[in-house]
């Protein structure tokens, strides 16, 4: 049977800033603005950082902000939208030759995710784009729209690779799944633990694809 791979968006497919880093200036500003100097300028800056690999809610936490912080932040995630064409990494033409069922999931802010995807070109490519909305009513998780990719797909997990970048999101889900995890290691992201294989592009996945395909 073909198998089927799970994959991640931001930092797997796509740099999470291609859009530019004005993109969440307007974000930046407002938690800048009700910080009230309850987070220091250094920490808020490491978690302005770290919000173009994270999820936004996991940042917050993270940081300790304020609810007005995490409020404002929301508020102004809400309102993006990518408006002009993305090209993904240069290995992103790869996807369409990998020889499995292709399914995109990826967690973040609906409206700003789906223009993404729009501006990539991409959701053709895959037999269905599962967005994880956390600006909307939960629960949310990797994990929990794994689950629910497997069951609608009738998949085995023995037949399911999940590729991404973050070892504590779609790896983690997947290992607790028992699918088949991959860590891409896109330029800036330090190896992590716990995956079964590490790739640095498509086309490596591509042939790890391949030779399970081609294993008794």
């Amino acid at each position: 049977m073909k198998p089927a791979i799970i994959f991640d968006l931001d930092v797997c497919l796509a740099r999470a800033d291609e859009a530019g880093a004005q993109l969440y200036e307007p974000v930046f500003d407002a938690v800048r603005r009700a910080n009230d100097g309850a987070v220091s300028d250094d920490d808020l800056e490491r978690a302005f950082a770290e919000s173009w690999r994270f999820p936004f809610d996991e940042v917050a936490d993270r940081h300790r902000f304020t609810p007005a912080m995490r409020d404002a932040g929301f508020r102004e995630f809400g309102r993006l939208e990518v408006t002009a064409p993305m090209r993904g990494y240069p290995d992103l033409h790869l996807l369409r030759t990998i020889p499995a069922r292709r399914f995109l999931v990826t967690s973040g802010f609906r409206r700003l995710q789906e223009s993404k995807v729009r501006a990539l070109g991409i959701a053709g490519w895959f037999e269905r784009v599962y967005i994880d909305a956390i600006d909307e009513p939960g629960p949310h998780g990797k994990e929990g729209v794994f689950r629910e990719l497997l069951r609608a797909h009738e998949l085995r997990a023995d037949e399911v690779f999940v590729v991404g970048d973050n070892p504590d999101s779609e790896i983690a889900a997947g290992n607790r799944l028992g699918l088949t995890t991959v860590q891409i290691l896109r330029p800036g992201v330090p190896r992590g633990p716990g995956a079964a294989h590490y790739v640095e592009g498509l086309a490596e996945l591509d042939a790890l694809v391949r030779r399970r395909g081609a294993t008794p």
